[in-house]
């Protein structure tokens, strides 16, 4: 990658290019994948009308707009899988989003906002498995979908909660995410919110954070007190299919809460397992995997586990 290309790209991470000028500028236009790559048709995108259905009417202004911002998302797929060049890496295409255009994206699902707390000490780094995922001791709740709500603050607090219960040998139940929205005064409902702010409402739960940026910090957290709950900067997200992101990820601006519920080491490439709140139909049937080292997506920014 070039020294303009990656000067492009943190213009767009600021906001100040879309992924269009950056593509444009940078040269590096490229084909992607022929299911997800072909130019865009009637068929194409009344095939996505289908799947999704999408059920605004046939050739109204809406309708074309909503045709535009396909058309976006598909040349903008082509930009992000030009970095995609191992079988390994994360691949971008045709989902649920497609046909928003990324400030309506950012508006509705990019609502969470992180907070300074003061670092947890005496961090166990050493001895660690090479792969370990709460989800193999059946201690995390399935995937949800959080809609049109930007309340990720709240279903990525609930999920830690879910999990420690879990740990602490009571049996995984599904617990409401929706008290918490309704409930938790100092944050702003489905118009955003932030993890902390919604584990001081919960006066049972004691917070305690990582270490900024130490990703070993993470991985001994993450065994010994249970999935994390992180907020990291989630603009790129949008058109995720699968893989492991680990490029057009900044750490720039938080702005989405997931929940961390392991990793793996084993492989060429280490990654994070993290449980999103997008539905089952996103990504890796709801999660994503983030590559480890280098604070990709700012995953290691902001770090808090909840204890009972």
């Amino acid at each position: 990658m070039t020294g303009v290309t990656l000067f492009l790209i943190f213009l767009l991470n600021l906001g100040l290019l879309t992924f269009a000028d950056v593509a444009r500028r940078s040269g590096v236009w490229q084909t992607v994948r022929k299911s997800n790559c072909s130019a865009v048709t009637d068929v194409d995108f009344e095939s996505f009308r289908e799947i999704f259905h999408r059920s605004y009417k046939l050739h109204s202004d809406y309708y074309h707009r909503r045709r535009s911002y396909f058309k976006n998302s598909i040349k903008r797929h082509a930009y992000l899988n030009s970095f995609s060049t191992d079988k390994d890496s994360a691949k971008y295409g045709i989902n649920q989003f497609s046909d928003l255009a990324i400030n309506e994206f950012r508006e509705l699902y990019l609502t969470a906002t992180a907070e300074t707390v003061p670092p947890y000490s005496g961090l166990k780094t050493e001895g660690l498995p090479a792969k370990f995922d709460w989800r193999d001791k059946t201690a995390v709740g399935p995937v949800q979908n959080q809609q049109a709500c930007g309340g990720c603050w709240a279903f990525s607090v609930v999920g830690a909660i879910e999990s420690v219960y879990s740990k602490a040998g009571q049996p995984l139940k599904q617990l409401s995410v929706q008290q918490v929205i309704d409930c938790s005064y100092k944050n702003q409902g489905c118009n955003g919110g932030s993890i902390t702010r919604a584990l001081s409402w919960l006066k049972q739960t004691r917070v305690k954070l990582v270490k900024h940026g130490c990703e070993e910090a993470m991985m001994g957290r993450l065994v010994e007190w249970g999935p994390l709950a992180v907020t990291v900067d989630a603009i790129s997200w949008q058109d995720y299919l699968g893989g492991i992101m680990q490029h057009h990820c900044s750490c720039h601006h938080a702005n989405h809460a997931v929940l961390v519920t392991g990793y793996d080491t084993t492989g060429e490439v280490p990654y994070w397992i993290v449980q999103n709140s997008w539905g089952t139909s996103w990504g890796n049937e709801g999660y994503v995997y983030i590559k480890m080292g280098g604070n990709v997506c700012g995953i290691a920014d902001s770090v808090t586990a909840v204890f009972l």
